[in-house]
């Protein structure tokens, strides 16, 4: 329905942004099958598909692509086991998908947001109080403290990059995963 539209109402598409997310935090042994299939399908496999629908148009306008993935690709957490191996997944296909849009022209890359704050975030804020046995507000403060954050995020944070992504002046970055995180990710990649 949503390639029907953006072929009608714009006849061609230059950028399409995967931002997709609902993965549930919690104890592993907690956690049934049905939790780790909502997790892929929604964020996984979601992304593939609008990829693979409107690749033919991204490549006819030498596009773009923006996988909003987050920071639990890189940093694995017992307690965020299902987003932690969906983004992994995501960012290996979004690393493929970069070779594929070198053959195509089309630029790939993906942007790995850390703690932004959103209803998302309240909701995984809220997991970890639980199973802390603290409040919301607790978990938030203990968590930018053991980041070493100056503040959480923002979604204004993740749009600016996604819209310098998607200019000409990025063309020449391609296949590439930035973290807009405040410094959380410890490591180099």
């Amino acid at each position: 329905a949503v390639h029907t539209l953006a072929e009608q109402t714009f006849g061609r598409v230059d950028i399409l942004v995967n931002c997709a997310g609902a993965t549930q935090g919690g104890r592993f042994l907690e956690q049934d099958d049905s939790l780790w299939e909502d997790g892929f399908a929604l964020k996984f496999y979601g992304a593939v598909r609008l990829s693979r629908l409107f690749w033919p148009m991204l490549k006819a306008s030498h596009g773009t692509v923006i996988n909003i993935i987050g920071g639990a690709a890189r940093t694995p957490n017992p307690d965020f086991m299902i987003g932690g191996a969906v983004n992994a997944a995501f960012a290996s296909f979004s690393k493929a998908l970069a070779g594929q849009g070198l053959r195509d022209d089309v630029n790939v890359n993906a942007i790995h947001p850390g703690m932004t704050v959103t209803e998302r975030l309240d909701e995984l804020y809220a997991t970890r109080a639980e199973l802390a046995g603290t409040t919301v507000e607790e978990a938030k403060q203990a968590s930018v403290e053991q980041q070493g954050l100056r503040r959480l995020g923002t979604p204004e944070d993740v749009a600016a990059l996604a819209v310098f992504l998607c200019t000409p002046a990025a063309r020449h970055i391609q296949g590439t995963a930035i973290a807009v995180d405040g410094g959380a990710t410890s490591g180099l990649y």
